[in-house]
């Protein structure tokens, strides 16, 4: 579907100033980057240089979250008493990197904890009462969660009943009534720093004052720099907005990867075929790295990919690696089949506003993956379901135009549960209501968004020829806004006409596309690529113009600077 361009503007709305000559010499950049901060809402030079160099000394203190110093408390004086302590995680990567940072806090301080990642398959996402009282029966007392626990009421209570104190950490969106835990940790409870904090991002801040607390008692405090490289890896793969607190937490722990002084994140990079002194950018933790921890909890344990992180030693690492690399491999096959087997439903459902897919021998691992997929071609909100048990369990992904919690709780009467946000839901059906709740789904979503096919739209940062895309002072300055992602895209700039002089395609599956592209206005000369995208460029594009919308940044591919042309989209000039 061809997309919509947008130059970007203010989101309050400002009148775009004549010139930023002033506002780049006050705050010492280009005027050309100074109107793409501008359009960002930064433009004082005091915003400017946390944005551009957050450090660490821009961090909010530990006191300032709800519920932190509190649970910092009662952890600490448990430890002392002796009480045995638990830590309840998740099988994503933000929860398995929550669980490694916590144990990686207490074992430096003498402390050990029992800790239990749940089995995706056999007890889905959250706490089970029966899982509390396996932990009862082993003489815990204390529970620590970790990017779970806010909507656990029921498992919680259970908790309570065993005389166990539980301290919850999560971000996720509370629901209207509350778990009876003895401290509440959640960014999303009352006003503080940054609401859109990961997991790992609230088990940092809660691990650095029970540091600070433990080291009053004569132990040493472990520098916390030292788990960053965790909190980066867990930020960036649960796809939070990079802005504030996880800005500065993500930079800053970018630097700590690329040290790679803990063997797993060594190992890991390795596996993912980068040096494992490489400095990698966000893209690269999301799209080779993240999916690796994340696929042990998908087609096996997530209990693996903890062990990596907290091996001591390089041999133990690159066992463990590589089988996580072997999982990926799995994970990667089974998402390939079911995409193309789920795109075989969507094309014979091609007139309906919404998608509702829906197969028996699914892997639930990957489904969340798969809906992505089909949302990325087709741009519906979309539906994939799979069979568990008797049950039928989906994973749903949206569109910027349409609320899919909302939309679904409109269907909440088909559906045996529901939950999620605004872009990301998952659901549990019965497999007779399916049709069902299928027809109420695209019924709900017609309503709201018409017949009509919604554009999706590519957001334009201005326009740039390759004449400025060549210099390499701006592009210098470019990177300075890394990381990249959610909450702070990567500039997109909009091309003027271009020669096609050479399309190729490329890769072990030919579904990369090369362009040779010339700038007729400057004379200036660029290859341009697109990954997984070459159906989308026609052959007979040679000798045509057409207009980029595009990212320029620099390559350093085997210590040389060159020019690197990454394509958004495209369109005839």
């Amino acid at each position: 579907m061809s997309k919509k361009w947008i130059f970007r503007t203010r989101k309050d709305g400002a009148p775009t100033p004549d010139s930023f000559q002033n506002v780049a010499e006050r705050c010492g950049v280009s005027p050309r980057l100074a109107r793409i901060l501008w359009t960002r809402g930064i433009e004082r030079p005091d915003q400017l240089a946390e944005y551009l160099s957050p450090g660490l000394r821009y961090l909010a203190k530990p006191s300032l979250w709800p519920g932190i110093a509190r649970a910092a408390e009662v952890l600490a004086e448990g430890l002392r008493q002796g009480r045995k302590l638990a830590i309840w995680g998740d099988y994503d990567a933000d929860g398995v990197t929550s669980t490694a940072l916590a144990l990686q806090v207490l074992r430096h301080h003498g402390y050990d904890a029992l800790w239990h990642l749940p089995d995706r398959r056999e007890e889905g996402y959250g706490m089970n009462a029966r899982g509390v009282e396996k932990l009862a029966e082993e003489g815990v007392s204390l529970l620590l969660t970790v990017d779970c626990g806010i909507s656990d009421v029921s498992a919680i209570a259970r908790a309570r009943e065993l005389g166990l104190d539980v301290i919850v950490t999560d971000h996720h969106l509370p629901p209207e009534a509350l778990p009876d835990a003895t401290v509440l940790c959640n960014p999303r409870l009352a006003d503080c720093p940054c609401a859109s904090l990961a997991g790992v991002g609230v088990t940092f801040f809660l691990m650095a004052e029970l540091n600070a607390r433990l080291a009053e008692g004569g132990s040493p405090r472990l520098d916390m720099r030292r788990t960053l490289d965790l909190v980066a890896l867990g930020t960036l793969a649960d796809l939070v907005d990079l802005e504030g607190q996880n800005r500065i937490l993500v930079k800053n722990g970018l630097l700590v990867l690329a040290e790679a002084r803990r063997p797993g994140i060594s190992e890991l990079k390795a596996v993912s075929g980068f040096a494992p002194l490489a400095s990698l950018g966000a893209g690269q933790v999301i799209f080779s790295l993240a999916p690796r921890i994340n696929a042990a909890g998908r087609v096996a344990s997530a209990e693996t990919a903890l062990r990596l992180l907290c091996a001591e030693g390089c041999d133990e690492a690159a066992d463990i690696a590589r089988k996580l690399d072997g999982y990926n491999t799995l994970r990667r096959q089974e998402e390939e089949r079911i995409t193309e087997e789920a795109m075989a439903q969507a094309e014979a459902s091609l007139n309906d506003p919404a998608l509702v897919i829906a197969g028996r021998d699914w892997n639930q691992g990957v489904i969340g993956i798969v809906a992505s997929r089909l949302v990325e071609k087709y741009h519906k909100p979309t539906l994939v379901l799979c069979a568990d048990g008797d049950t039928l369990k989906g994973s749903g992904r949206s569109i910027s135009g349409f609320d899919l919690h909302a939309g679904l709780s409109r269907c909440a009467d088909e559906l045996l549960a529901y939950g999620g946000h605004r872009m990301a839901a998952g659901v549990r059906v019965l497999p007779e209501n399916l049709e069902a709740f299928r027809t109420r789904f695209i019924e709900t979503v017609r309503r709201e968004l018409g017949d009509e096919p919604v554009p999706a739209v590519q957001l334009v940062d201005g326009e740039l020829d390759f004449r400025a895309a060549t210099d390499f002072v701006f592009l210098k300055e470019l990177e300075m806004m890394q990381p990249f992602g959610v909450g702070n895209p990567e500039p997109v700039f909009q091309s003027p006409p271009l020669l096609v002089k050479r399309r190729r395609l490329f890769g072990p599956q030919k579904n990369h596309v090369l362009l040779e592209l010339t700038d007729e206005s400057c004379g200036i000369t660029l290859p341009a690529k697109a990954w997984r995208q070459a159906e989308l460029f026609p052959s007979d594009l040679e000798g045509r113009r057409i207009l980029l919308a595009y990212s320029p940044g620099i390559d350093m591919y085997n210590g040389a600077a060159s020019v690197d042309v990454r394509i958004k989209d495209w369109k005839l000039a």
